[in-house]
């Protein structure tokens, strides 16, 4: 399997706080990095190589710890914007969570109409779970219609947080946001159920792309929002290779906790074991000899 690319692309003035994120900054972040991912000379074409025009896409997001750590407007409608501009339909865009209150908490309008970029949660009318569990490997859940109903294509655009148990949580384990008992796959690092949740066919089929949001890192003490531990690195980390993300993103905190001369995640006993599990189920690349990283300022 030849090495998989991950992007890192960095604002040079990085905002401090959700209220300043520029969204016209966000936008060309997005443009640099699909066109860095992909290697084609235009955002457009970019978008082109992952995804089709006739592709409905989701953008799953991650409004737990919202307002202050979470994925807000000023982040998802720029590349929501970015899909639209090479020709997917808005009305064929969702931006999506478990709850509209989370949403809502996260600075979003709440939309439903067909015409253009819809939001909404799983808990909305119409919506909801699946009536019967999808089993594979050690996960029984019930998904949400939203991810097996409504999309051909699933965008991960994930918060990057330390996670208590998980050690680090970020594009694969935001869908433990789309099935309805995530609390049952926490045990043991959530190893191996946030790498069986990404194999699972209804994640698996649809995942095209990992964008970290790594505007904002809690590298310690999360996933809640503690502004003691929460680095403003100004960063959008992309992939199409949902391990190499993950990987990449945990390096990221590693570092972090270093510079703070905190304990690694190992050291601390809680080393993400997810990301070597998802390794050896062949979706994708952990080891750092086997990631290509690229990286730019803009």
């Amino acid at each position: 399997m030849a090495a998989s690319r991950v992007v890192i692309v960095r604002a040079d003035d990085p905002p401090r706080r959700p209220q300043d994120i520029d969204p016209q900054t966000i936008g060309r972040m997005f443009d640099l990095g699909m066109r860095l991912l992909t290697g084609r000379s235009s955002a457009a074409d970019a978008v082109r190589a992952v995804f089709s025009p006739s592709d409905r896409v989701g953008i799953k997001i991650n409004a737990i710890a919202a307002p202050e750590l979470a994925t807000g407007p000023a982040v998802s409608f720029p590349f929501a914007r970015l899909l639209s501009g090479a020709g997917i339909p808005s009305r064929n865009i969702i931006v999506w969570d478990r709850t509209n209150r989370e949403l809502t908490d996260a600075g979003y309008k709440l939309n439903i109409e067909p015409g253009s970029v819809q939001v909404y949660g799983t808990d909305t009318a119409g919506a909801g779970y699946a009536g019967e569990p999808t089993q594979h490997r050690g996960i029984a859940s019930l998904f949400s219609s939203v991810m097996t109903d409504r999309l051909t294509a699933s965008v991960s655009l994930a918060i990057l947080k330390d996670h208590g148990m998980a050690g680090v949580t970020a594009g694969m384990k935001n869908y433990f946001g789309a099935i309805h008992n995530p609390n049952k796959y926490h045990d043991d690092h959530c190893d191996p159920y946030v790498a069986e949740l990404s194999d699972s066919p209804p994640i698996k089929s649809r995942h095209r792309l990992t964008i970290l949001d790594a505007l904002l890192v809690q590298y310690h003490r999360g996933p809640s929002y503690n502004p003691r531990w929460a680095e403003p690195s100004g960063v959008l980390v992309f992939s199409l290779d949902p391990v190499a993300a993950d990987a990449v993103g945990w390096r990221m905190i590693a570092k972090f906790r270093a510079a703070k001369g905190l304990p690694s995640l190992e050291e601390d006993g809680r080393p993400p074991l997810y990301i070597g599990t998802a390794e050896k189920l062949g979706l994708g690349h952990a080891r750092e000899m086997d990631i290509q990283v690229v990286e730019e300022t803009i």
